[in-house]
């Protein structure tokens, strides 16, 4: 059942459970019913509700009264609140982090929410800060009111934060347009002319401002989510490599100001990285891609679209003993070679799509065999014209464990 009000499902929960109390008084259950209802199914409740969503367990409210007062007893129902795709989540937020239960909640998820402002998070800075002080996670994904000076105001209030996202924060905050003509006159040519200008003022909504704001309040980010932020520069990746040493994993799709100088600071001082996704970053050379061998804990690479990528660079990222997933689709300039490279050096390869590479032949996958096949689950060959034996059978006698054929649609 999804939840769309959670204080009209508390309420009714209280109504259902006191209700159930009543009935029980006037019919005596059998003992062994009572000690199953009162006792194994909350410690067993207990157990589940660790791993069921936020908005399942308002849900189990409604069940029984022993259920309700378990699990609003229970700490880790208040530590979690989810508005992902919600109507009017901003002035849910603020009520709910108003309430006390809520004062240690620890991840908050705003995932495409509705109605979610720079004035509900500046509201919380003022007034709710108390709650957000053990905040560990924060989910903006396609927020797209929200701006620098929302990200000054939640992040100024929340230093322990760990997790942060705010992918597809791309649309403008003003569109102005200006136009305007001179009409000239020569009078002796009699000639008339018409001159016409067009100045259009575009500004973006997070830019490297609030990155830095973002960088400043929260010390211990080891999670940062940045898809889609077309405005940050290699500015705001120096201040992410001078202050987040711990990152652990780093989303830069699609963001298109970045040149390998930036990228090159996160990978020189940021060596805990374990994910690293430069989706659709074509402007990047082998300067950067050669730069990812210093990174011995990376695990999942992400470089699709990464037209520059050569088999020398490739080469070198096989250096990374430990990925067990790479997306190499799209990346037209790799060959054999760099696929043998990738073989040989990641023997733990779980996922690899090398989707649209027409350079790559039967060989890599051969080579491929020999040191993965007891590994690879995913492979995504489609496209590969080169490549003659892939029919799933075929890719099933090289890779007895395959599940999935197909990454790309």
């Amino acid at each position: 059942m999804e939840v769309q009000n959670l204080t009209y499902y508390l309420q009714q929960a209280r109504e259902t459970a006191k209700q159930e109390e009543m009935e029980a008084k006037e019919i005596e259950p059998p003992q062994t019913t009572t000690t199953w209802n009162r006792e194994t199914v909350p410690e067993v409740m207990k157990i589940v509700s660790t791993k069921v969503p936020q908005r399942d367990l308002i849900s189990l409210l409604l069940v029984s009264p022993w259920l309700y007062r378990t699990l609003t007893s229970f700490p880790p129902l208040w530590m979690v609140l989810d508005f992902r795709e919600m109507n009017k989540a901003g002035d849910r937020l603020i009520a709910a982090t108003s309430l006390p239960r809520y004062q240690h909640v620890k991840q908050i998820n705003l995932e495409f929410a509705q109605d979610i402002e720079d004035k509900h998070l500046e509201v919380l800075q003022s007034k709710c800060s108390v709650s957000l002080q053990k905040l560990e996670s924060l989910n903006l994904n396609g927020c797209q009111k929200i701006s620098d000076k929302g990200i000054e105001a939640i992040t100024s209030t929340c230093s322990k934060l760990k997790v942060f996202s705010i992918y597809w924060n791309v649309r403008y905050v003003k569109t102005t347009f200006r136009l305007s003509f001179a009409l000239q006159i020569d009078p002796k040519m009699q000639i008339f002319s018409v001159l016409w200008s067009l100045t259009c003022k575009l500004s973006f909504r997070v830019t490297d401002i609030g990155i830095k704001h973002l960088v400043e309040n929260c010390k211990h980010i080891v999670d940062l989510n940045l898809s889609g932020c077309k405005t940050i520069s290699d500015k705001a990746l120096q201040i992410i490599a001078e202050n987040h040493q711990d990152l652990e994993s780093l989303n830069l799709t699609r963001c298109v100001k970045l040149t390998d100088g930036g990228l090159q600071q996160i990978l020189s001082k940021c060596s805990s990285l374990q994910s690293l996704n430069l989706y659709a970053l074509s402007s990047l050379t082998d300067k950067t891609y050669k730069k990812i061998s210093s990174l011995p804990h990376l695990k999942f690479l992400d470089l699709c679209g990464a037209q520059n990528l050569s088999d020398e660079g490739l080469s070198c990222i096989a250096r990374c003993k430990n990925i067990v997933s790479l997306n190499l689709s799209w990346c037209v300039r790799v060959t054999d070679v760099g696929v043998v490279a990738i073989a040989e050096g990641c023997t733990s390869l779980e996922f690899l799509s090398l989707f649209g590479i027409v350079g790559v032949k039967d060989r890599c996958l051969e080579v491929l065999s020999r040191f993965c096949s007891k590994t690879v689950t995913t492979l995504d060959v489609n496209g590969c014209v080169g490549i003659k034996r892939r029919s799933r059978d075929e890719l099933l006698q090289l890779f007895p464990r395959l599940r999935c054929f197909k990454v790309h649609s």
